[in-house]
């Protein structure tokens, strides 16, 4: 399973210019579902992106497309689980955020890869054992 997170979805739906070329995350996203790869959304994910939107319209619009997505909602032990990444970062001194942890959390529960181009997770990662994918010819996570 890989499990989106917020930056990549943000990209992808992002409004561009005309002519403006598209994102690489955004490609290989678009990529992900033409090949019906296993993608899913956390819970908070959705509810970050939504919070992003600015007008009824695009919210109506935006939460159809997210319907069509499987979603991951966390439960006491994930809650716990981002706390114990949350503690192990800071020990380290990776600085973190709720959110991101409880993203990793879930993805390392679900035995999932995170599609992201968040560089705080690739700070997180070696110390709670994340898989991030990368994007062909990207020098980013993802």
């Amino acid at each position: 399973m890989i499990l989106l997170d917020t930056s990549v979805l943000s990209l992808a739906f992002r409004h561009r210019r005309k002519g403006q070329p598209e994102p690489l995350a955004a490609a290989a996203f678009r990529r992900m579902l033409i090949q019906d790869a296993p993608v899913a959304v956390p819970g908070i994910v959705l509810q970050e992106l939504l919070s992003g939107v600015r007008g009824d319209t695009e919210f109506t619009r935006l939460k159809a497309i997210m319907d069509g997505f499987p979603l991951v909602l966390a439960g006491s032990v994930d809650h716990v689980a981002a706390t114990r990444i949350a503690n192990t970062c800071a020990r380290m001194g990776v600085p973190t955020s709720a959110v991101d942890c409880l993203v990793a959390a879930l993805a390392l529960s679900r035995k999932a890869a995170l599609f992201t181009v968040d560089t705080d997770f690739t700070r997180m990662a070696p110390h709670c054992g994340l898989i991030l994918l990368r994007v062909p010819g990207s020098r980013g996570i993802l």
